[in-house]
Protein backbone atom coordinates (compact mmCIF):
# COMPACT_ATOMS: atom_id res chain seq x y z
CA UNK A 1 0.00 0.00 0.00
CA UNK A 2 0.98 3.39 -0.28
CA UNK A 3 2.72 5.36 2.46
CA UNK A 4 2.04 8.11 4.08
CA UNK A 5 4.67 10.47 2.41
CA UNK A 6 3.60 9.37 -1.05
CA UNK A 7 -0.23 10.01 -0.60
CA UNK A 8 0.79 13.32 0.18
CA UNK A 9 2.54 13.91 -3.04
CA UNK A 10 -0.23 12.52 -5.11
CA UNK A 11 -0.87 15.23 -7.79
CA UNK A 12 -4.80 15.54 -7.52
CA UNK A 13 -4.85 19.49 -8.64
CA UNK A 14 -2.78 18.32 -11.94
CA UNK A 15 -5.34 15.49 -12.70
CA UNK A 16 -8.71 17.11 -11.34
CA UNK A 17 -9.11 14.83 -8.69
CA UNK A 18 -8.94 11.59 -10.89
CA UNK A 19 -5.93 9.79 -10.74
CA UNK A 20 -5.20 7.25 -13.53
CA UNK A 21 -4.75 3.43 -12.44
CA UNK A 22 -2.98 1.00 -14.21
CA UNK A 23 -3.89 -2.78 -12.83
CA UNK A 24 -0.86 -5.38 -13.06
CA UNK A 25 -0.63 -9.20 -12.41
CA UNK A 26 1.77 -9.43 -9.47
CA UNK A 27 2.78 -12.45 -10.92
CA UNK A 28 2.80 -13.04 -14.69
CA UNK A 29 3.20 -8.64 -14.89
CA UNK A 30 0.92 -8.51 -17.36
CA UNK A 31 -1.23 -5.55 -17.36
CA UNK A 32 -4.70 -6.10 -16.96
CA UNK A 33 -6.39 -2.65 -17.23
CA UNK A 34 -6.99 0.99 -16.35
CA UNK A 35 -9.40 3.04 -14.54
CA UNK A 36 -9.68 5.88 -12.40
CA UNK A 37 -9.43 6.49 -8.42
CA UNK A 38 -10.64 9.57 -7.04
CA UNK A 39 -9.74 10.07 -3.27
CA UNK A 40 -12.44 8.15 -1.78
CA UNK A 41 -11.38 5.41 -4.20
CA UNK A 42 -8.14 5.29 -3.23
CA UNK A 43 -9.01 5.12 0.34
CA UNK A 44 -11.16 2.92 -0.20
CA UNK A 45 -9.13 0.29 -2.57
CA UNK A 46 -6.16 0.78 0.83
CA UNK A 47 -8.98 -0.24 3.17
CA UNK A 48 -10.44 -3.27 2.12
CA UNK A 49 -7.81 -4.65 -0.23
CA UNK A 50 -9.85 -4.56 -3.21
CA UNK A 51 -9.62 -2.70 -6.08
CA UNK A 52 -12.26 -0.04 -6.03
CA UNK A 53 -12.47 2.71 -9.03
CA UNK A 54 -14.70 5.91 -9.27
CA UNK A 55 -16.97 5.33 -12.24
CA UNK A 56 -17.20 8.66 -14.67
CA UNK A 57 -20.28 7.49 -16.43
CA UNK A 58 -21.95 6.10 -12.95
CA UNK A 59 -20.19 8.93 -10.81
CA UNK A 60 -20.06 6.84 -7.57
CA UNK A 61 -17.25 4.06 -6.49
CA UNK A 62 -17.66 0.74 -7.92
CA UNK A 63 -14.93 -2.06 -6.36
CA UNK A 64 -14.21 -4.17 -9.83
CA UNK A 65 -15.25 -7.53 -8.93
CA UNK A 66 -18.60 -6.85 -7.13
CA UNK A 67 -21.04 -8.06 -9.75
CA UNK A 68 -18.91 -11.41 -11.40
CA UNK A 69 -16.68 -11.99 -8.04
CA UNK A 70 -13.74 -11.15 -9.87
CA UNK A 71 -11.91 -9.34 -7.57
CA UNK A 72 -8.82 -7.78 -7.79
CA UNK A 73 -6.57 -8.66 -4.84
CA UNK A 74 -4.34 -5.61 -3.96
CA UNK A 75 -0.28 -6.66 -3.71
CA UNK A 76 1.12 -3.34 -3.70
CA UNK A 77 0.41 -0.18 -4.69
CA UNK A 78 3.25 3.02 -6.26
CA UNK A 79 3.13 6.12 -8.07
CA UNK A 80 5.33 7.52 -11.10
CA UNK A 81 7.79 9.91 -10.90
CA UNK A 82 5.48 12.97 -11.29
CA UNK A 83 2.96 11.60 -8.53
CA UNK A 84 0.12 11.48 -11.38
CA UNK A 85 -0.51 7.88 -12.25
CA UNK A 86 -0.94 4.95 -10.29
CA UNK A 87 0.36 1.23 -10.38
CA UNK A 88 -1.44 -1.49 -8.64
CA UNK A 89 -0.01 -4.92 -8.74
CA UNK A 90 -2.71 -7.41 -8.01
CA UNK A 91 -3.56 -10.94 -7.65
CA UNK A 92 -6.76 -11.46 -9.61
CA UNK A 93 -9.56 -13.41 -8.65
CA UNK A 94 -10.84 -14.79 -11.82
CA UNK A 95 -11.07 -13.04 -15.24
CA UNK A 96 -10.26 -9.08 -15.55
CA UNK A 97 -12.48 -8.49 -18.71
CA UNK A 98 -16.08 -8.24 -18.94
CA UNK A 99 -15.94 -10.26 -21.87
CA UNK A 100 -14.09 -13.58 -20.62
CA UNK A 101 -10.63 -12.35 -20.78
CA UNK A 102 -7.43 -12.65 -18.62
CA UNK A 103 -6.94 -8.44 -19.55
CA UNK A 104 -8.70 -5.88 -21.09
CA UNK A 105 -6.09 -5.54 -23.33
CA UNK A 106 -4.93 -7.66 -26.95
CA UNK A 107 -1.75 -8.53 -25.63
CA UNK A 108 1.61 -11.04 -27.64
CA UNK A 109 2.07 -14.56 -26.27
CA UNK A 110 5.35 -14.36 -24.39
CA UNK A 111 7.19 -17.33 -23.13
CA UNK A 112 7.29 -16.34 -19.31
CA UNK A 113 3.10 -15.70 -19.66
CA UNK A 114 2.94 -18.72 -21.38
CA UNK A 115 4.81 -20.68 -18.70
CA UNK A 116 2.45 -19.27 -15.85
CA UNK A 117 -0.36 -19.89 -18.32
CA UNK A 118 1.12 -24.03 -17.99
CA UNK A 119 1.00 -23.41 -14.01
CA UNK A 120 -2.96 -22.43 -14.19
CA UNK A 121 -3.32 -25.27 -16.11
CA UNK A 122 -1.60 -27.78 -14.17
CA UNK A 123 -3.03 -26.88 -11.01
CA UNK A 124 -6.12 -27.43 -12.53
CA UNK A 125 -5.74 -31.10 -13.37
CA UNK A 126 -4.06 -31.19 -10.09
CA UNK A 127 -7.32 -29.65 -8.10
CA UNK A 128 -9.89 -31.79 -10.57
CA UNK A 129 -8.47 -34.74 -11.13
CA UNK A 130 -9.25 -36.69 -14.73
CA UNK A 131 -9.21 -39.84 -15.62
CA UNK A 132 -8.29 -38.99 -19.25
CA UNK A 133 -5.40 -36.61 -17.82
CA UNK A 134 -1.66 -37.87 -18.23
CA UNK A 135 -1.56 -35.02 -15.35
CA UNK A 136 -3.95 -36.31 -13.10
CA UNK A 137 -3.10 -39.13 -12.66
CA UNK A 138 0.35 -38.79 -11.86
CA UNK A 139 -0.84 -36.60 -9.30
CA UNK A 140 -2.78 -39.60 -7.99
CA UNK A 141 0.37 -41.99 -8.14
CA UNK A 142 2.02 -39.44 -5.53
CA UNK A 143 5.19 -37.45 -4.78
CA UNK A 144 7.70 -40.47 -4.92
CA UNK A 145 6.43 -41.19 -8.95
CA UNK A 146 6.73 -37.31 -9.86
CA UNK A 147 10.23 -36.78 -8.44
CA UNK A 148 11.18 -39.92 -10.29
CA UNK A 149 9.41 -38.29 -13.65
CA UNK A 150 11.70 -35.35 -13.14
CA UNK A 151 15.02 -37.34 -12.60
CA UNK A 152 13.78 -39.34 -16.08
CA UNK A 153 13.43 -36.78 -17.45
CA UNK A 154 16.48 -35.02 -16.51
CA UNK A 155 18.47 -37.95 -17.51
CA UNK A 156 17.18 -38.02 -21.10
CA UNK A 157 17.86 -34.51 -21.58
CA UNK A 158 21.41 -34.98 -20.73
CA UNK A 159 21.71 -38.35 -22.83
CA UNK A 160 19.95 -35.66 -26.05
CA UNK A 161 22.64 -32.78 -25.19
CA UNK A 162 25.62 -35.58 -25.03
CA UNK A 163 23.89 -36.60 -28.46
CA UNK A 164 24.53 -33.13 -29.99
CA UNK A 165 20.59 -33.51 -30.83
CA UNK A 166 19.33 -30.30 -30.75
CA UNK A 167 15.48 -31.64 -31.68
CA UNK A 168 15.78 -34.07 -28.81
CA UNK A 169 17.12 -31.92 -26.86
CA UNK A 170 14.52 -29.34 -27.30
CA UNK A 171 11.99 -32.35 -26.35
CA UNK A 172 13.38 -33.39 -23.54
CA UNK A 173 13.39 -30.09 -22.20
CA UNK A 174 10.20 -29.48 -22.25
CA UNK A 175 9.16 -32.76 -20.44
CA UNK A 176 11.70 -31.84 -17.77
CA UNK A 177 10.10 -28.14 -17.04
CA UNK A 178 6.75 -29.42 -17.28
CA UNK A 179 7.48 -32.10 -15.01
CA UNK A 180 9.76 -29.68 -12.64
CA UNK A 181 6.28 -27.45 -12.34
CA UNK A 182 4.01 -30.67 -11.80
CA UNK A 183 6.87 -31.07 -8.69
CA UNK A 184 6.32 -28.07 -7.20
CA UNK A 185 3.29 -27.61 -7.57
CA UNK A 186 2.76 -31.13 -5.78
CA UNK A 187 5.05 -29.80 -2.74
CA UNK A 188 2.55 -26.04 -2.95
CA UNK A 189 5.03 -23.95 -4.35
CA UNK A 190 5.35 -22.75 -8.05
CA UNK A 191 7.43 -20.79 -10.63
CA UNK A 192 7.20 -17.46 -9.09
CA UNK A 193 8.70 -18.53 -5.80
CA UNK A 194 11.69 -20.23 -8.18
CA UNK A 195 11.55 -16.58 -10.12
CA UNK A 196 11.61 -14.73 -6.87
CA UNK A 197 14.74 -16.74 -5.54
CA UNK A 198 16.64 -16.56 -8.97
CA UNK A 199 16.29 -12.72 -8.48
CA UNK A 200 17.60 -12.77 -4.69
CA UNK A 201 20.69 -14.68 -6.10
CA UNK A 202 21.18 -12.43 -8.65
CA UNK A 203 20.94 -9.52 -6.32
CA UNK A 204 23.35 -10.99 -3.83
CA UNK A 205 25.70 -11.92 -6.47
CA UNK A 206 25.75 -8.43 -7.64
CA UNK A 207 26.38 -6.52 -4.26
CA UNK A 208 29.33 -9.61 -3.35
CA UNK A 209 30.74 -8.16 -6.64
CA UNK A 210 30.47 -4.72 -6.29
Amino acid sequence: MLNQNDLLKLNWEKTNGMIPTIIQDYSSNKILMHGYMNKKALLKTQRDGLVTFYSRTKNCLWTKGETSGNYLKVIEISTDCDHDTLLILVKPQGKTCHLGNTSCFVLKKYNLNFLLKLEEIIEDKKNKFSSNSYTSSLYKSGTSRIAQKVGEEAIETIIAAMKKDSKELINESSDLIYHLIILLHDQGLNLSLVFDNLKKRRKEKSTTNS
